[in-house]
């Protein structure tokens, strides 16, 4: 059974916390997702760190994260680990290769990080102020995007290794339709892999909110 709590945007930090506390107490709640991300006035740092880390589906608590970093996190990250998973049912390679995250955010790259460090890759984080982005981007083995801004940035088939494996994790609206960071038609003639979008990693992004949430409920 899920429960669907749908506040307005004009909620204050007080009504979201006693929600929160609410659902903590709960004993037939085992999993809290805050759809993010939420209102400028609301605190999402406050609002993260009071959620029960055993019903952090999201794997987003300081506790969780923590946990995450020094690799005993029963609940992870969903589309971290839905990339993971990806990877090994495909049978990809990790141990050893130089991979690249272009994102540097709690959600997606630095918990994906983390988490091909402890599939023993060497790992490179780049975001908006890295320099020689494209140098950098072709020595990649795994390569994962997640901009989400076409207008400033776009993966194109000069900026890749021949054999690459490419994850495209970026959401964009472009001529009324939905696509990814990676100019795909042509990237996939030289990667060895693609992940397409939509597709691709969304799903498993779904699929590992479900994972936690039956491991959630798992815990005493």
């Amino acid at each position: 059974m899920t429960r669907d709590h749908k506040l307005p945007s004009s909620c204050t930090n007080a009504e979201l916390i006693e929600l929160i506390q609410l659902l903590n107490r709960d004993k037939q709640i085992h999993g809290i997702l805050v759809q993010l991300p939420l209102p400028q006035h609301i605190d999402k740092s406050l609002i993260l760190r009071l959620i029960d880390p055993k019903k952090d589906v999201d794997g987003l608590t300081p506790h969780n994260a923590g946990l995450l970093m020094t690799g005993n996190a029963v609940l992870k990250p969903c589309t971290p680990a839905g990339i993971i998973e990806l990877l090994d049912y495909n049978k990809v390679e990790i141990s050893g290769m130089d991979a690249i995250v272009i994102n540097r955010s709690a959600l997606v790259g630095k918990p994906l990080g983390f988490l091909l460090l402890e599939r023993d890759a060497t790992v490179t984080i780049c975001h908006s102020r890295t320099r020689l982005l494209t140098e950098k981007l072709r020595r990649a083995d795994i390569l994962v995007t997640a901009v989400g801004n076409r207008h400033d940035f776009l993966l194109t088939v000069d900026m890749i290794k021949p054999d690459s494996v490419i994850v495209d994790v970026g959401i964009n609206k472009l001529d009324g339709r939905i696509t990814g960071d990676v100019d795909f038609e042509s990237v996939k003639q030289k990667a060895s892999w693609i992940t397409p979008v939509p597709g691709g990693v969304g799903p498993m992004t779904i699929s590992m909110l479900l994972k936690n949430t039956i491991a959630a409920a798992s815990i005493e």
